[in-house]
């Protein structure tokens, strides 16, 4: 197994982002194991979600993106004797050994899901953050609004600047930055 480690000291949330290519034929005993896979990765502690890119009719490619809440619980899942056993019982249908990327962070956003695939240029990735950051800077400040009136010492100045950007970058990196970089991903990754 090749890992490459670029784990830092604190972070917002851990991707593990795994590559598998599978046998010919091993489609469906694969599936069965993801199944599998993915149910006990969500009893760990800080597990977040996993998505999915399986691979066109007839290929052999996948690409897993299991998400932790931080780099602890994601080690913990990644080094478990239950992760160790079910990838020795795939083994056998692996045509080659496992790719398995540790990414911290914002990083997974941008980071091609292909070993081949070109980093996106700086100017696509910024006005994708731009067009994702916008509108949230206009609308959780109104959301906000009413505690603030609510709350006269919510007010102070620094307090509710830092409340909306809390907000507004929660919003980004867990539930609106992960589907449109996806969506946006064949343009972002065009020359």
């Amino acid at each position: 197994m090749r890992t490459s480690s670029q784990e830092g000291a604190h972070c917002e949330g851990a991707t593990l982002r795994i590559h598998h290519k599978i046998k010919p034929g091993a489609h469906e005993r694969y599936e069965t194991w993801l199944r599998q896979i993915i149910e006990a990765a969500g009893r760990f502690p800080g597990h977040q979600g996993v998505h999915i890119l399986r691979p066109p009719a007839q290929g052999q490619d996948y690409e897993i993106a299991v998400r932790f809440a931080g780099e602890e619980d994601a080690r913990r899942w990644r080094e478990s004797n239950e992760r160790r056993e079910l990838m020795a019982a795939i083994q056998p249908e692996l045509a080659q050994d496992e790719r398995l990327e540790f990414l911290s962070g914002i990083d997974y956003w941008f980071t091609p899901p292909a070993s081949d695939a070109r980093v996106p240029v700086r100017w696509k990735q910024w006005l994708i953050t731009t067009a994702v950051i916008w509108p949230l800077t206009l609308l959780v400040p109104l959301l906000w609004w009413p505690l603030f009136q609510a709350v006269p010492a919510l007010q102070t100045w620094g307090l509710r600047h830092g409340l909306v950007a809390a907000t507004v970058v929660a919003l980004v990196v867990y539930v609106v930055m992960p589907p449109v970089a996806r969506l946006a991903s064949p343009w972002l990754h065009r020359r």
